[in-house]
């Protein structure tokens, strides 16, 4: 029991959860601006603006360069991870939605006429344009620094 007080008391999971779930809520609220309807699914959904991957990975790495240190090698681990992930959000992901699209697309045109095809469409919202990327790593910073503890 005393591990899980520890995990629920630590700071820099916290506030690295706490930039997600901002980032999450930001995504309905501008879904709401734009389509004037909420949608609750985009809590849970990938991709959109901003980029809740971002916000998380950065914070993360904010939270350790607060708490460790910005020289510590812990920050740099996380740094190069955080990098990975939005490289990967913005990029592969992205690409794979846009695949996704086409293949939908195809799939659309070629079993047009044979109603008894009935597979799953692909997912094609699945990476962040690079905007989305940027605006959920600022949020991560932005987070991060406004719950930084005096230390």
């Amino acid at each position: 029991m005393e591990n899980l007080n520890d995990i629920l008391n630590n700071h820099v999971l916290l506030v690295a959860l706490a930039a997600c779930f901002t980032a999450q809520v930001l995504k309905a609220f501008i879904e709401l601006v734009h389509h004037r309807k909420l949608n609750l699914r985009v809590l849970v959904e990938t991709g959109g603006m901003p980029s809740a991957h971002s916000a998380l990975v950065t914070a993360l790495a904010c939270g350790i360069g607060q708490t460790l240190g910005w020289s510590s090698p812990i920050f740099a681990a996380t740094l190069v991870f955080s990098i990975i992930v939005m490289y990967d959000a913005a990029g592969v992901r992205q690409a794979a939605g846009k695949q996704a699209r086409v293949l939908n697309q195809i799939i659309d045109e070629l079993f047009q006429e044979k109603p008894e095809f009935n597979e799953d469409r692909l997912k094609e919202l699945l990476g962040h344009t690079p905007f989305q990327v940027i605006a959920g790593s600022a949020l991560g910073v932005l987070v991060s620094f406004l719950a930084s503890p005096a230390y």
